[in-house]
């Protein structure tokens, strides 16, 4: 492969902290861009094809701005017996999600999708990651969530701190997809979308 084979630029379709904390690891340059998408399901569009059309969405309203770059696009939920958990955005709500969670595995769906208009490359990956909680009392709750305050976190933890100390284990392919992306698909589709990685 010579240089003029490689892609133009890497986009990430997302101003995730996460993602962005996630990609950085691959020590690729790369570009972060609000994709904007409407996140509404559709009628009785079960969690898995949510989430997966939604990584696609915005991988694609991303590439189709600039077609000759390579564009991630991921999206992530929580799903408890059927029913998606979202972000809590408050104290309460936190409290309310870890209370449900407590002694129940939660199941994390992770859609990553890569894209590019000029290479006719589009793939597409959804991890599946099961979160088994402790029973937890209402004391640890609140002293976990005023110490950590994971409001813009689905499921109300952050397992790359403290929120680790909730669960009795976690069942997955890839350690990265619960924080937000895969990066071992991720990875994996990069460099058939042309990029050079270890």
């Amino acid at each position: 492969m010579n240089d003029e084979s490689l892609p133009e630029r890497l986009i990430l379709a997302s101003t995730s902290k996460y993602r962005k904390m996630l990609l950085q690891r691959l020590d690729l340059p790369f570009d972060c861009e609000a994709p904007g998408t409407d996140e509404t399901p559709l009628g009785d569009e079960a969690p898995d094809e949510l989430v997966s059309r939604l990584a696609a969405q915005k991988a694609s309203v991303v590439a189709g701005k600039y077609p000759t770059s390579v564009v991630i696009g991921s999206d992530q939920m929580a799903v408890l017996h059927g029913k998606i958990l979202g972000k809590p955005g408050n104290h309460q709500s936190a409290v309310l999600q870890l209370r449900s969670c407590s002694g129940q595995t939660v199941k994390f769906l992770t859609s990553v999708s890569v894209q590019s208009l000029s290479r006719g490359f589009s793939e597409s990956y959804t991890d599946v990651t099961r979160v088994s909680f402790r029973s937890l009392a209402e004391a640890e709750i609140e002293s976990y969530l005023l110490r950590e305050k994971p409001y813009d976190c689905a499921g109300s933890f952050k397992s790359e701190s403290l929120g680790v100390t909730l669960f009795e284990r976690i069942t997955s392919e890839d350690p990265t997809a619960l924080i937000g992306l895969p990066l071992i698909q991720t990875t994996a589709m990069l460099r058939r979308a042309g990029f050079r990685l270890p």
